[in-house]
């Protein structure tokens, strides 16, 4: 069991940026990975980055160059640097991470309450 708390969203103007972070909490035996969603509305929710236990990163062709995934392993938390934003980047977006059962070893995604982020023209 993960609980997943995500922070930073607001509103910023196009060009702007913002920070958000996420840090999990709960039973679990370890995070293999984990990243950063998106849902505008009348869309569905899509990849932004993800980031493994490796530190291997994975962007949606979108925001390749203006965002950063990173993680802070120590305390189970994953930052997203958003820079140059757009107002096609407003959206929620959710943190997930994929956890190890403790009892089980088998891997469980878990997702966070999500945050909005909102830019303007």
């Amino acid at each position: 069991q993960v609980h997943l708390v995500e922070s930073g969203g607001g509103l910023v103007q196009a060009g702007g940026s913002l920070r958000l972070s996420c840090a999990a909490s709960g039973s679990f035996f370890s995070i293999n990975a984990m990243g950063w969603y998106r849902q505008a509305p009348g869309k569905q929710r899509e990849l932004v980055a993800t980031i493994t236990n490796g530190d291997s990163t994975n962007y949606a062709d979108s925001v390749k160059g203006r965002f950063t995934i990173s993680r802070f392993n120590a305390k189970n938390t994953v930052y997203l640097q958003m820079n140059s934003l757009k107002p096609e980047d407003t959206a929620v977006y959710y943190c997930n991470a994929r956890a190890i059962a403790v009892t089980t070893f088998l891997a469980y995604d878990y997702w966070g309450q999500g945050t909005q982020v909102t830019v303007s023209s």
